[in-house]
């Protein structure tokens, strides 16, 4: 495992997303479905799927900028292919699509512990050059 180069953002804190290898060519990371995660079906809610993406892919494009860009999430798609019940746990890799000057675009595979394709993610993130 290396160590995340960029800072969480409180909100991955508050989800409970864990970073487990960073490199410009993959990010994986860990959630753990607790109960406050899930939806009235005892499953992780899809907002909360798509939360673990998005920040895989802001981070992944931060690895990969230049010294002061910035990025923001300018699309998001999600496919959605088996639940994650509490007490699982969602495992993330996210794996560059495009690396481009403009735009970056990132693939999200979420597992869950048996190894089950739970969701697939695709975002493209907008590169923003400094100013001035």
């Amino acid at each position: 495992m290396s160590n995340p180069p960029v800072k969480q953002p409180p909100f991955a804190r508050l989800v409970g997303i864990n970073i487990t290898h960073v490199s410009p060519e993959r990010i994986t990371a860990e959630l753990p479905v607790r109960d406050e995660l899930t939806n009235g079906r005892g499953i992780l809610h899809g907002g909360a799927i798509m939360a673990l993406a998005d920040n895989l892919g802001g981070h992944a494009t931060v690895v990969n900028l230049k010294p002061g860009f910035a990025t923001t999430t300018i699309e998001s798609k999600t496919n959605f292919f088996a639940a994650l019940s509490a007490g699982d746990t969602a495992h993330a890799e996210c794996t560059p699509l495009h690396r481009g000057r403009t735009t970056m675009v990132w693939q999200t595979r979420i597992t869950r512990n048996d190894g089950r394709l739970a969701a697939v993610v695709t975002q493209t993130q907008l590169v923003i050059e400094p100013k001035g």
